[in-house]
């Protein structure tokens, strides 16, 4: 949850002279991390929700986390390092009130120095013949694996895991030719026009290739891993000492915050185009319908990117060798303003093109809506909402509650009988749409209470007392749906409003974070960056905190997720699940719950497809348990042979279709004809809503509910 937050508010009740820390402007980057450190500490001790004492037990905690963040496969470090690393294990806290860098320095260097002798050792490993035919393992689990005592150790290691790479890159390429084969004899068979070109590798050329792809591969990781500059991972350490705190709380460096703000609006101002890394050279990755270098109609994913003028009166700057969020940060810019790529095309033919930067809107993150037909010869309308994006900077922005609004109203104008509500995968958003989009579906009541760290207990109301869809509801969760979906399937069932239905129980996120700007207490004009910090936690009317336990659902349903270890209550660092007294609101009491859980449980014992998918995610949990893996090819081609045969019993569920059939409003149809964009969105989104196993089982639900 992410709350546009009053700073100055809580400023009022604390002395301004402990928050305005005065440095001298930085001379250097060591300089300017120091302050960093030394402003982080200070402002999470004054304004976190639930402040740690900075002491020898928080220090330990923080050195854990650290290692595990830069070293999280035991690869780099010998365990001399740890040992020597050891020492500084309690000294942490010092380090961060005093803002001495001994540590990072120390742990930098050293993870450097591996790399550069690691990066000397995997190009002499690749540089002789791989024997794949050695009765080797290795360890898959890191918790599992003990750390090298020797270079030799980590050199052997090295080359286990050099050689299942090339074991995975093998099957890839057998399962890429099972793969064109079928395609090939599918063409064939209903006489279609054959350009399929099916290369037959032998097993040594299929080596000889999984080999140079893997050479590629590991030589650019550690290309990338040297490119990065002492303060990007110098954010790496800031953040083992703010997640201690709790998993939501993170230093932001200025480009971190700014892509950020960029997701959270739902909008970048660019050309709509992934930027990718690929052998020391710089390639369009997928490009997003409808934005500025798909219109271009001379850009394709896969051109390699040689300059980037960023304004017309400027020289374009050589971008190869240059890391892929420099390169962003080029592309993007100014609304209206020009940007010039020039670019290698596949045929080696060079290109510039020119396109104007436009708003891209982020898609996945706005409400939408369609029509469902349903077998009862009635009609239900769906509601897809990825996020609760909100514009705080443009009165003018999109946000959930009026994009929900929109398509409750075009829903109405169809005649449907219920609304079914998507909230899986909703990580949150904005705290205070929650409260207009309960307003659109019940009268006016608190819909969350907020705590704050010196106890002081706010409820939050929704005041509207006009909704404009009174009819059934249903709202779809799973594992990833977070904060403010929990926060509104959960006054959804309080209340009686309507029916969550989905996995056991949501995420579990119930605390509220906001940005401080670290420029805020510092007398520098330098940018410092800003921390995210949880400086609330919220409640259900009912008095229970979300936090961990998140939200049951009404109607159960497990999915892939459900055997998977996500959610908050498997952080150690979460802060803890509690109770607060409840609040006075009215529940509505009109359907029988206990009847809807009976007939679903009903149809989903005999759902063939919900059953099946139940035992592909018990065998893909067991898949995810597997500690250690044969490196013996001939053992791992029979191993790999086994699980392509259970991989087959599941195979029907990638060709599952719902039944259901969904119809587009009539100005969206028009629209098509004229916006190819438009058409493939739409095609690709109903595509992936008639193979929805859960979609069925929600219109079956909503259609019961009286």
């Amino acid at each position: 949850m992410f709350k546009k937050f009053k700073l100055n508010t809580l400023l009022l009740f604390l002395p301004l002279t402990t928050l305005i820390f005065c440095f001298n402007s930085p001379k250097n980057d060591d300089e300017k991390m120091q302050t960093i450190m030394v402003s982080v500490k200070n402002t999470l001790s004054y304004l976190h929700y639930s402040p740690k004492p900075i002491n020898d037990a928080y220090s330990q905690n923080v050195y854990d986390k650290y290692l595990e963040m830069i070293d999280p496969a035991k690869r780099y470090f010998l365990q001399s390092d740890i040992d020597e690393f050891a020492k500084h294990k309690t000294k942490l806290d010092d380090y961060i009130n005093k803002g001495d860098l001994v540590f990072y320095n120390l742990t930098y260097n050293r993870l450097f120095d591996r790399i550069d002798k690691i990066d000397k050792a995997t190009k002499d490993i690749l540089s002789k013949p791989i024997n794949l035919d050695e009765d080797e393992t290795i360890i898959l689990e890191p918790k599992k694996k003990k750390l090298p005592a020797t270079e030799q150790e980590q050199y052997n290691e090295w080359k286990k895991f050099i050689k299942y790479n090339i074991l995975q890159e093998i099957e890839t390429l057998n399962a890429r030719e099972e793969t064109q084969k079928k395609k090939k004899d599918s063409v064939q068979k209903h006489n279609l026009k054959d350009t399929i070109k099916v290369e037959i590798l032998t097993p040594e050329q299929k080596r000889l290739k999984a080999t140079n792809e893997v050479k590629d591969l590991v030589t650019e990781s550690f290309k990338r891993i040297k490119k990065r500059k002492k303060m990007d991972w110098f954010t790496v350490y800031m953040n083992a000492y703010t997640e201690v705190f709790d998993p939501h709380t993170s230093y932001f460096s200025p480009k971190d915050k700014d892509e950020f703000d960029s997701q959270f609006k739902g909008k970048i101002i660019g050309i709509g185009a992934l930027i990718q890394e690929k052998k020391g050279y710089l390639y369009l990755g997928p490009l997003t319908i409808g934005a500025p270098a798909w219109k271009s109609k001379q850009l394709n994913e896969g051109d390699k990117i040689l300059k980037v003028r960023s304004k017309p009166n400027e020289e374009p700057v050589n971008v190869v060798g240059m890391l892929s969020d420099e390169a962003v940060r080029l592309i993007r810019g100014e609304k209206g303003t020009k940007v010039t790529l020039t670019v290698e095309k596949k045929d080696k033919t060079i290109r510039e093109v020119t396109m104007i930067r436009e708003e891209v809107s982020i898609e996945d993150t706005f409400a939408r809506s369609i029509i469902i037909n349903a077998p009862n010869g009635k009609k239900y309308g769906f509601i897809n909402l990825p996020s609760f994006n909100a514009d705080f900077e443009d009165a003018k922005g999109r946000n959930a509650s009026d994009d929900i609004k929109n398509e409750i109203i075009k829903l109405k104008a169809q005649g449907i009988s219920g609304i079914i509500l998507d909230l899986r995968n909703n990580g949150g958003g904005s705290l205070t749409e929650v409260g207009d989009i309960m307003g659109l579906f019940m009268n006016e009541g608190p819909y969350v209470q907020v705590k704050e760290g010196n106890g002081k207990i706010q409820t939050l109301r929704s005041k509207t007392n006009a909704p404009i869809w009174t009819g059934p509801l249903v709202i779809m969760q799973n594992e990833l749906s977070a904060s403010a979906s929990e926060i509104l399937a959960g006054v959804i069932q309080d209340y009686g409003r309507g029916v969550v239905i989905g996995s056991p129980q949501s995420f579990g996120k119930g605390t509220v974070q906001t940005f401080v700007d670290l420029n805020r207490f510092l007398s520098s004009n330098d940018d410092f960056g800003a921390l995210k910090l949880t400086i609330q936690k919220f409640y259900r009317v009912t008095g229970e905190s979300t936090q961990r336990k998140g939200i049951e659902s009404d109607i159960k349903m497990n999915d892939y997720f459900t055997h998977s270890e996500i959610g908050e209550r498997f952080d150690d660092y979460a802060l803890a699940w509690d109770k607060i007294a409840p609040a006075k609101f009215n529940r509505l009491t009109s359907f029988d719950i206990a009847k809807l859980q009976k007939n679903s449980a009903a149809r989903l014992e005999v759902n063939k497809a919900y059953q099946l998918l139940q035992e592909s995610a018990k065998w893909k949990e067991d898949l995810d348990k597997e500690e250690t893996i044969t490196l013996n090819q001939t053992k791992f081609n029979e191993l790999m042979k086994q699980r392509k045969n259970q991989i087959k019993k599941f195979e029907s569920l990638n060709k599952f279709e719902n039944g259901l059939k969904f119809v587009r409003y009539t100005d969206e149809l028009t629209r098509e004809k004229t916006d190819e964009a438009f058409k493939k969105k739409s095609e690709n989104w109903i595509k992936n809503l008639q193979r929805d196993i859960y979609l069925k089982e929600a219109v079956n639900i909503v259609s019961e509910i009286k």
